[in-house]
């Protein structure tokens, strides 16, 4: 099994999840490829992010959706898609959990796989 960030960032975020107040977010776009099969899934974690050095990402709020499966390989033009409504799919997932991701407010420079 191969699994690749093909795009993660932070962000400053608003979550309280089981009673810690979460300040950060790591947003991701995730690709698996095993035995022909390929697929993508968008993804954030929430995290207490409590001074400008704390990345420590916990996954106890964690939520992520499915977004394309099926037989095939990686695709250039399929991943660029998903990234044009990437942030559509966050909010989703956020708002989901009662949380916000702070768009605005990036933590670091994207990174891409």
């Amino acid at each position: 099994m191969a699994t690749i960030n093909v795009y993660e960032r932070y962000y400053k975020a608003d979550l309280t999840a089981n009673g810690v107040k979460r300040n950060g977010a790591l947003v991701m776009l995730i690709s698996t490829s095993e035995e022909g099969q390929i697929r993508y899934e968008v993804a954030v974690t929430f995290f207490p992010h409590v001074d400008e050095t704390d990345f420590a990402v916990s996954y106890d709020a964690y939520f992520s959706k499915v977004l394309y499966e099926a037989k095939g390989r990686r695709s250039k033009k399929r991943e660029a898609t998903m990234l044009e409504e990437f942030q559509q799919h966050v909010d989703e997932l956020a708002e989901a959990a009662g949380g916000k991701v702070l768009w605005d407010f990036p933590l670091r420079e994207e990174r891409r796989g």
